[in-house]
């Protein structure tokens, strides 16, 4: 949204693909404002292809994801990789030898068990990782710098609820249980 428009303006409601998004329901005037849930995708979307633009080794946001799994577990059977991006068996062994060839992971066997390996992140693997999240906060830091001082606050006002949307998400723990 520009400088001037309102949430109600019709600019402001475009969602880029010529559609109002879908306001969050049961919000009253009294309420906090409503969200409008595809205009926040949208962004969000284009903010994250912007930010892939800049990143650095050739990795696809796949292949990253999986590499910042296996870093922030220490160690990671196949499995539990595969679960935790969500990819089926054969992409994933696609994307762990993509991983190996480049050297940013390594397979261990896992004793008394000759079938099962775990994965770790290599020296190399957490300086790929280290590299990519400091040029991506810098393209991000750049891109703030844009905005008006209180478009900057809101952002900042807005940070934990979208650590909050970002986090885990309760429904599916729920489930599990």
């Amino acid at each position: 949204m520009s400088q001037g428009q309102t949430a109600g303006s019709p600019a402001a409601q475009d969602t880029g693909n010529g559609a109002r998004g879908e306001e969050l329901a049961g919000a009253s005037a009294s309420a906090a404002p409503a969200i409008d849930a595809t205009r926040l995708r949208v962004a969000i979307a284009r903010l994250t292809r912007r930010l892939r633009r800049h990143q650095l080794a050739g990795l696809t946001p796949t292949q990253l994801s999986a590499l910042a799994t296996v870093e922030k577990a220490d160690a990671l059977r196949l499995g539990d990789l595969a679960a935790a991006e969500g990819i089926a068996p054969s992409t994933l062994s696609r994307l762990v030898t993509a991983l190996e060839d480049a050297g940013y992971v390594q397979r261990h066997a896992v004793p008394g068990d000759a079938r099962a390996s775990t994965l770790r992140i290599t020296r190399d693997g957490r300086a790929v990782l280290d590299r990519i999240r400091q040029q991506t906060t810098m393209v991000l830091a750049g891109m703030l710098l844009d905005l008006t001082p209180d478009q900057r606050a809101a952002v900042a006002a807005a940070l934990p609820a979208l650590e909050q949307l970002a986090g885990p998400d309760p429904r599916e723990t729920q489930g599990a249980q």
